[in-house]
């Protein structure tokens, strides 16, 4: 299997403009905070860390966090015997600070991989993450995963659908393609503009992003076919928190039985998803 070649893009201004009005939206940063156990905790308060522009879990919209993600955070607040402390940070720094104890828990859909449960624990997953492709609506070039051929991709950096770019590569491979080159972006809205554009030819996210994307852009994006297996997002702690994630572990069981989760996920998703499994084991 030949190596993808990679490219960054690096971030525009209007990721710092997102910075400063992330950092107004939240507490004042708690940058000694270290991961620690549920009584301690429950002393200082739970650091939870939100992205800033991932549309449906999470977004800013009016000056106020919204999305499935945020609107869980808040349940939570009501749940937990302990203040909420939020921190709304662009997506590359939220899973190392996490590692590291700057922060308790990523609340947000990041997608369980084998390399990510080196440093990480999970909770039960939030929603299905198949990934899929989106193209642009008038592009005829593409119609099916062997048009993929050779074409330039987008994806976020860092991200678990970077990692798994191998799979789109063998489905090429399978019908005489390659994969083409691939351009790594600090967000997902700017992938989906030079998207747009026709700076890249399609952009490879989860279903329930894409399906977002294509909803609030019909005229511009169209839904492509699945590019990877069975993949799934949910919040992470730092490895070995296992109170942390039984605590959390509860507050999803809760809001699963009460029909909340159900409920978030059909405002936010256009679907529910009744037969997550409670534990996933990930095969790449």
């Amino acid at each position: 299997m030949t190596k993808p070649s990679f490219s960054r893009l690096q971030a525009p201004s209007r990721r710092l403009a997102l910075a400063l009005l992330a950092a107004a939206l939240t507490l004042p940063a708690v940058f000694s905070a270290k991961a620690g156990s549920l009584d301690e905790i429950k002393k200082r308060g739970l650091i939870v860390a939100t992205e800033d522009d991932f549309r449906p879990f999470e977004f800013v919209k009016d000056g106020k966090p919204t999305g499935f993600d945020n609107e869980l955070i808040e349940d939570l607040r009501k749940y937990a015997p302990f203040e909420i402390k939020q921190q709304i940070l662009p997506w590359t720094g939220i899973l190392a600070g996490v590692s590291t104890g700057k922060y308790d828990v990523a609340i947000t859909a990041a997608i369980i991989t084998k390399e990510r449960n080196k440093s990480l624990d999970f909770t039960s997953p939030i929603a299905d993450a198949t990934h899929y492709y989106v193209k642009r609506k008038d592009d005829k070039s593409i119609s099916a995963i062997k048009d993929l051929s050779g074409k330039t991709v987008g994806v976020q950096a860092g991200s678990a659908l970077l990692g798994r770019l191998p799979e789109l590569q063998a489905m090429l491979e399978k019908e005489g393609g390659k994969l083409g080159k691939v351009v790594e972006y600090t967000s997902y809205p700017e992938a989906y503009q030079d998207l747009a554009l026709g700076r890249v030819d399609y952009v490879v996210n989860t279903i329930i992003n894409i399906k977002a994307l294509v909803a609030e852009k019909p005229n511009v994006f169209a839904v492509g076919q699945p590019v990877s297996g069975k993949s799934y997002p949910a919040w992470a702690v730092a490895k070995g928190n296992t109170e942390l994630v039984e605590f959390l572990n509860g507050f999803i069981a809760k809001e699963k039985e009460t029909g909340r989760f159900a409920e978030l996920q059909k405002k936010w998703f256009g679907e529910a998803f009744p037969d997550l499994p409670v534990t996933f084991e990930p095969e790449f």
